[in-house]
C-alpha cells in the first residue's frame, strides 16, 4: 500500500463533525480505524473517561473534541496518551465477552475486510482482537469511510450473531478513526497491528 498511500493534506478541505469522538474526512486518504464490541468496556470506565475528558477540555480552553488536533503537538500528545492510549488499554485487557476469540467469529471479520479490497478501497496491515479491531484502510475515490464501516459492521454483526446463537447490538456503534499523517505514522501504525496480538496471545492475521 505504500505506493498508494496518501496522508492528510492540510492545505485541502477537510469535513469535520463529532458524535462522542472527533472525525475527520478527507477524499483520497489514509485512515487508521478502531472499532470494539458493544461490551468491550464497562460503563463505569466509559463515564470516568468522558467526565476526566470534559474537564481536560475546559482547562485548555476548548470545548469540542473535534478542536483537538487545533492545538500545539505538546497538548495533542497530552490527549491521546490520557485518553486514546488508555482506551486502547483497556480493550487489550479483553473484558467483555470477547466474541472475536472464537477463530469462527474472528475468520469472518477477517473475510469481510479482505472482500472488497482492491475495488471500495486499498486495505492494509488490520488485527482481530478478541474484543475489537485495528485496520489501515484507504477508501476508492466513490466510497466514503462511513460506508465501508457501515458495511463491515453490519455484515458481521448479523452473520456473527446467527453463529453463536446471539442477538442485540454486537458492534458499538461509533468507530475511533484517524487520518495519518505521515509515512513515518504509517509505519508506527503498522507497527502497533503488529505487536497487537501479543498482548492476547493471539495469531497474527495477515
Amino acid at each position: 500500500m505504500a505506493d498508494r498511500f496518501q496522508p492528510l493534506n492540510l492545505s485541502a478541505e477537510v469535513d469535520i463533525y463529532s458524535i462522542h469522538l472527533p472525525h475527520w474526512r478527507q477524499a483520497g486518504v489514509t485512515y487508521f480505524v478502531t472499532w470494539r464490541l458493544a461490551d468491550s468496556l464497562p460503563q463505569g470506565k466509559v463515564e470516568q473517561l468522558q467526565a476526566e475528558r470534559a474537564v481536560w477540555l475546559e482547562s485548555h480552553c476548548i470545548d469540542s473534541v473535534n478542536q483537538v488536533e487545533s492545538l500545539p503537538e505538546d497538548q495533542r500528545h497530552e490527549y491521546h496518551r490520557l485518553f486514546t492510549a488508555r482506551v486502547h488499554e483497556w480493550l487489550d485487557a479483553g473484558s467483555g465477552s470477547c466474541e472475536l476469540r472464537d477463530p469462527r467469529c474472528a475468520g469472518v471479520v477477517a473475510d469481510a475486510l479482505r472482500y472488497f479490497d482492491g475495488q471500495r478501497y486499498t486495505l492494509d496491515a488490520f488485527v482481530i482482537m478478541p474484543n475489537h479491531v485495528h485496520a489501515l484502510v484507504c477508501p476508492a475515490k466513490e466510497w466514503r469511510l462511513d460506508q465501508i464501516l457501515h458495511s463491515w459492521k453490519g455484515y458481521t454483526a448479523t452473520v456473527i450473531n446467527r453463529m453463536v446463537s446471539r442477538k442485540g447490538a454486537f458492534w458499538l456503534d461509533e468507530t475511533w478513526d484517524h487520518i495519518v499523517r505521515s509515512v513515518a505514522q504509517l509505519e508506527h501504525f503498522r507497527r502497533y497491528i503488529e505487536e497487537n496480538p501479543i498482548k492476547s496471545r493471539l495469531p497474527q492475521q495477515q
